[in-house]
């Protein structure tokens, strides 16, 4: 006799540029959260489904948790925060390599409220000796009565297998919410929207920070060819900040578009024409009807 399916919900938490989502992304096995070395890459709560013949979960990427600096960042953090409440298991995201923070003591603080197990998991231990993995464990034992403690690496999948079957063991039996192919609940124009921003991010480093948001105009596909045209627009808050997207002559726009296009046809299988604008919209941080007309709701908080 089968044994009864599992599923559940499970938050990926933590200080910015933790390794959330590409732990989400090796569990996934595919690209749903963009990633980026810098902090707050994510700012909407990205859901992701791994379903198997015993289980389904639901897992939820939440924006790092930091010190808000205007209501964008507010906003990031309350879904963060809200997020504990509804899920059947947390995963408390640390970085091995930069050890315990301030940033972490504020989190610990706000799990130690809720009544749903946490798993504590060390993250980048490739980076760090055995023996201060041992130190570290410790140090946070002494924090918090963590439910698991796993150390991992999210981008090498070290130990990934075995947190899922510690997850497992801690679902309840439960419907499969999602169809078994499904991977995301998040629309495509979504995801197409954020493999754009994460080229931003990488390409223009330091020199355009968070102001960036990107809207999808539209989508359409030839009938003909099944070829896609996308249309999008790449939000900042400056003059400036346009200057150094377009870049000289238009080159680093292209290469923008160019290494974007590439992640939306992987994404989508199909070939792609992706034309972007850019367009100044001073402030767009800190004014809510911008912040609703990009995806960031206050019905989310």
């Amino acid at each position: 006799m089968s044994e009864p399916f599992k599923s559940g919900f499970v938050a990926i938490v933590g200080r910015p540029n933790v390794g959330k989502s590409t732990l989400l992304n090796h569990i996934i096995g595919q690209k749903i959260a963009i990633m980026s070395d810098k902090a707050q890459t994510t700012r909407n709560k990205v859901q992701g489904v791994f379903t198997t013949d015993e289980s389904q979960i639901i897992f939820i990427d939440t924006p790092g948790i930091h010190k808000p600096k205007h209501k964008l960042g507010d906003f990031m953090v309350k879904i963060a925060l809200n997020t504990f409440q509804e899920v059947d298991l947390i995963y408390f995201v640390i970085d091995a390599s930069t050890g315990f923070g301030r940033g972490d003591e504020f989190i610990i603080e706000k799990l130690k409220n809720v009544q749903t197990p946490v798993f504590l998991l060390i993250n980048k231990i490739d980076l760090i000796s055995p023996e201060d993995l041992i130190k570290l464990i410790e140090q946070y034992r002494e924090l918090m009565d963590f439910e698991e403690i796993i150390p991992i690496s999210a981008l090498e999948g070290n130990n990934v297998p075995n947190l899922l079957e510690q997850t497992n063991a801690n679902l309840e039996i439960g419907p499969m919410y999602y169809p078994k192919d499904q991977i995301t609940d998040h629309p495509e124009r979504f995801i197409i929207s954020e493999l754009i921003r994460e080229q931003v991010l990488q390409l223009t480093r330091e020199e355009v920070p968070h102001s960036v948001a990107v809207v999808i105009e539209g989508i359409e596909k030839n009938p003909k060819t099944e070829k896609l045209t996308i249309n999008a627009t790449i939000i900042v808050e400056r003059s400036t900040q346009k200057g150094i997207i377009i870049g000289k002559q238009g080159q680093m726009l292209k290469q923008i578009g160019m290494r974007a296009r590439k992640e939306i046809e992987s994404l989508l299988g199909s070939k792609v024409f992706l034309e972007i604008w850019v367009k100044v919209q001073k402030n767009w941080r800190d004014k809510e009807h911008y912040l609703h007309d990009y995806g960031f709701d206050r019905e989310e908080y």
